[in-house]
């Protein structure tokens, strides 16, 4: 996609971390857009699930009117990166979920709820990831972590070290991305890179 017409990348806007994501596409040249409506959602190229907490994100979702059209958006191939909370958002599984926990899936894995400060401390370090020449600061705090996945997924990232050695924390299937920590902390943007890759070969498909 040339410079001169940059990808709409929408940040879903109802709670969480939702300036940092902002800051961070702006970085390399994105337009945001801030989405609460459908008409917005309609909008983007690609999307950002931010960290927040996941249920109150997907009750907000419901009282919105976004659920379905988030739902439909991802089964039609919008390119997607959700990130902690937004990782669960897109998880057709999840473990320790709360009661009544709605996702929009997309992703075939289980994920952990709150796997970083319930089952491990939380903590924050380098994390090595695919497609990336240098590691991501990681921040993992009230995290989760991904217990399994399908034969589609990819497997970007793994915590090297400590308690959580072994455990995924970021994936990829298809035009949806998901990680565990939160990309934008610190203005390393290379992670949000990633997502705007994602949408020129689809923009070229169309």
């Amino acid at each position: 996609m040339p410079a001169a017409n940059p990808p709409t990348i929408g940040v879903l806007a109802l709670q969480g971390d939702v300036r940092e994501h902002v800051a961070a596409l702006e970085l390399l040249g994105c337009a945001t857009l801030r989405v609460r409506r459908p008409e917005e959602l309609a909008a983007c190229d690609a999307l950002v699930l931010p960290g927040g907490e996941s249920t109150t994100m997907a009750r907000l979702a419901r009282t919105f009117g976004l659920m379905e059209p988030l739902r439909e958006a991802v089964a039609a191939g919008l390119p997607v990166l959700g990130t902690c909370a937004g990782m669960i958002l897109l998880a057709d599984r999840v473990v320790d979920g709360a009661e009544g926990q709605e996702t929009l899936g997309g992703i075939d894995m289980t994920v952990r709820r709150n796997a970083f400060g319930r089952q491990v401390a939380s903590f924050e370090g380098p994390v090595e990831m695919a497609g990336l020449d240098e590691p991501v600061h990681g921040v993992f705090i009230r995290a989760p972590w991904v217990e399994e996945v399908g034969p589609g997924v990819e497997v970007l990232a793994r915590v090297d070290h400590g308690e959580a050695a072994g455990r995924i924390v970021a994936v990829r299937e298809g035009h949806l991305m998901a990680t565990s920590f939160h990309p934008e902390v610190g203005g390393d943007s290379r992670v949000h890179q990633l997502l705007v890759d994602l949408v020129r070969p689809r923009s070229r498909a169309e």
